[in-house]
C-alpha cells in the first residue's frame, strides 16, 4: 500500500479504510452537508470520504491522529480552500476552538475508541448532527430501546441527549483491511429539550453504569447497592420516580432513569 501512495496501516490505531464508493456517497448523504456547513471529520484516514465532503460542504476539518496520514492529506487538499487537516487525537481536541458553535460531525471511527468518542460528540457545543461508522454491535446497542437484549448503559446515556438512528450495515468486505466483523452507519440527533441537564451528564453515566452493573438485581436493591440508602428510603424514591422496585434495569426507559437521577 505505500507503493500506491499511502503510508501503511498501522494496527494501534484500528485502522480499517472504506473503499467502496457508493457506500461512502450515502454515509455522506445522511449527514446531508450543505455548503454553509462546517464539518468536522474524525480520523479522515486516506481521505476517501473526505474527497466527498470537500465538494459537498463549505469547511471540511479532518482530525487525524496518524501523523504520516495528516500529513499526505496536507499535501493533498493543500490547494482547497474550504479543507484543513489538523493532526492530533480527537478525544483531545476542542472542538469549539477549531469548529465554533455550529458545525456537524462524521467519521469512520475505531472500534477500541467508539464510546469516547461518541461521548465526545454528546458534549457541549453539541453537533447539530452526527454520523458514524461503528461496530454493528455498537450501533444495535446505541440505537436498543429499553427491554430488548441490545439495550443497555450506553443506549441510555445517548438517548438521554440525543435521538440515534441506524442507516445502513456495511459489509466488511467494503474495507481494507476488512475488519472480522460488520459494521453500521447511526445518525445522532441532538434532543430538543435534553432528558438530563448537560452538567449532570457526568454524574448521570456513573450512575446508569453502575445500575447496568447490577442489571440482574430489583431496582429496589440496585439503588440501595448504588446510592447507600435504606430500604425505606430506596422504596420512597422509587415510588416518587414511578419505578417499581422489583424492575430490573433494562426494562427502566431512559425517561425513567432520568427521573430516578433527579430525585436521588
Amino acid at each position: 500500500m505505500a507503493r500506491r501512495g499511502h503510508p501503511p496501516v498501522l494496527k494501534k490505531y484500528g485502522q480499517h479504510f472504506l473503499n467502496d464508493k457508493k457506500i461512502l456517497a450515502a454515509i455522506v448523504d445522511a449527514l446531508a452537508p450543505t455548503d454553509s456547513d462546517t464539518v468536522v471529520e474524525v480520523g479522515p484516514g486516506r481521505g476517501s470520504l473526505t474527497d466527498i465532503l470537500v465538494e459537498r460542504s463549505g469547511r471540511v476539518i479532518g482530525i487525524e491522529i496518524d501523523r504520516a496520514l495528516a500529513e499526505h492529506l496536507g499535501k493533498r487538499y493543500a490547494e482547497r480552500k474550504n479543507a484543513q487537516i489538523v493532526q492530533g487525537d480527537v478525544l483531545e481536541t476542542d472542538l469549539h476552538t477549531i469548529a465554533g458553535n455550529d458545525f456537524l460531525l462524521i467519521g469512520n471511527v475505531p472500534y477500541y475508541i467508539t464510546t469516547p468518542i461518541v461521548f465526545k460528540a454528546l458534549e457541549p457545543p453539541l453537533p447539530r448532527r452526527s454520523v458514524f461508522l461503528v461496530q454493528r454491535e455498537v450501533a444495535e446497542r446505541m440505537a436498543a430501546e429499553a427491554d430488548t437484549e441490545s439495550y443497555g448503559a450506553l443506549s441510555v446515556n445517548i438517548a438521554v441527549v440525543a435521538n440515534v438512528e441506524q442507516v445502513m450495515t456495511v459489509p466488511a468486505e467494503a474495507f481494507q483491511p476488512p475488519p472480522k466483523v460488520e459494521s453500521a452507519v447511526v445518525r445522532i440527533t441532538p434532543r430538543a429539550t435534553p432528558l438530563v441537564g448537560v452538567e449532570s451528564l457526568p454524574a448521570f453515566r456513573v450512575f446508569v453504569q453502575a445500575a447496568f452493573g447490577l442489571r440482574r438485581k430489583q431496582m429496589l436493591r440496585v439503588l440501595r447497592t448504588v446510592r447507600g440508602i435504606s430500604p425505606d428510603d430506596a422504596s420512597a424514591l422509587l415510588e416518587r420516580a414511578g419505578v417499581d422496585p422489583v424492575a430490573r434495569p433494562e426494562v427502566l426507559t431512559p425517561a425513567d432513569f432520568a427521573r430516578l437521577f433527579e430525585l436521588v
